[in-house]
């Protein structure tokens, strides 16, 4: 049980190094598929996308790193991002310092 929430937890600080949180991605687009899309506007380092293991579908929402905040500027610069006829939702990850982190929790 305390395993998981460990990995619990690793999973939400990972997310907060990523800078565009994408929903509402359609069923049917792999990872693949949105780093290529998105490799448009600049290079993608990483783009996580999680699946749900009871199902083996994915979530609809992914996570995009890309190399520079100009690359994020370029993809918010864009609207609407339409991937297989659905609109994407894009919102910017806003990035903490440590100790904003802190301050926050306590």
């Amino acid at each position: 049980m305390a395993a998981a929430s460990v990995v619990r937890a690793a999973g939400r600080h990972s997310r907060q190094l990523f800078d565009i949180f994408v929903a509402e991605v359609p069923w049917t687009v792999s990872s693949k598929e949105l780093k290529e899309y998105f490799s448009q506007f600049g290079s993608v380092q990483r783009c996580q996308l999680p699946f749900d293991r009871n199902t083996g579908f994915h979530r609809r929402y992914c996570w995009i790193k890309f190399s520079t905040p100009e690359d994020v500027q370029n993809v918010l610069q864009k609207d609407p991002h339409i991937l297989e006829g659905s609109k994407l939702t894009l919102k910017q990850q806003i990035r903490r310092r440590r100790s904003q982190r802190k301050n926050q929790s306590v």
